[in-house]
């Protein structure tokens, strides 16, 4: 028997707490074991824009470590994992990956999955972007990381804000290797050779 595909997940602090909250959702609809880190801004986040604690995300997730645990095991290169995930991922975050400053552990847990030649997927978080933002965009791709920010795809004819959120979410699990039923795909869900309506 294969063992779960193993992923880390951090929730960081930049709006859009609900992907991080979806992504563990479908990651463990999907059997794959989370690791969970949630920062000390994002728990802030996830209370203004949920109205939910760090807390009550702990039953979606294989285990939880606290930011501030830089000897977790996700911190070490010989933890084997699948990959990782930032959801949402603010400006901060992904300055500090940038640079390999690894004060917490979100950064220091992407920082070990670049190294390790494993996938780091960010979905950024802010905009507009100013040129250093997107010098850092340009860095993290050059090491190896995956820019995906959560843009709305209109072509899969949403009816709702949910919709939207599971879109950029199946997208985000495909790039880690994560089979979700999510995503509607174009030419598979989506009718071939169907276009948008303008």
């Amino acid at each position: 028997m294969n063992s779960p595909q193993r992923i880390v997940l951090a929730i960081t602090g930049a709006s859009g707490a609900v992907y991080g909250r979806r992504c563990l959702e479908a990651l463990k609809d999907a059997g794959a074991e989370t690791h969970l880190i949630v920062s000390k801004s994002a728990e802030m986040t996830l209370s203004y824009e949920l109205g939910i604690k760090a807390a009550d995300l702990e039953s979606l997730a294989f285990a939880r470590y606290a930011a501030a645990d830089i000897g977790a095991p996700i911190s070490s290169g010989s933890f084997r994992t699948d990959g990782m995930i930032v959801a949402p991922c603010s400006v901060k975050t992904m300055s500090e990956i940038a640079t390999g400053v690894t004060g917490n552990l979100v950064s220091r847990a992407a920082d070990v999955i670049l190294k390790e030649r494993r996938r780091l997927v960010l979905m950024v978080r802010e905009t507009p972007f100013h040129l250093g933002h997107l010098r850092t965009m340009t860095a993290l791709t050059e090491m190896g990381a995956i820019i995906a920010p959560p843009l709305p795809p209109f072509y899969i004819e949403p009816k709702s804000v949910d919709d939207l959120v599971d879109q950029s979410v199946g997208r985000v699990l495909d790039l880690v290797g994560v089979a979700s039923p999510l995503a509607k795909r174009w030419g598979e869900d989506l009718v071939k050779g169907a276009r948008p309506k303008s």
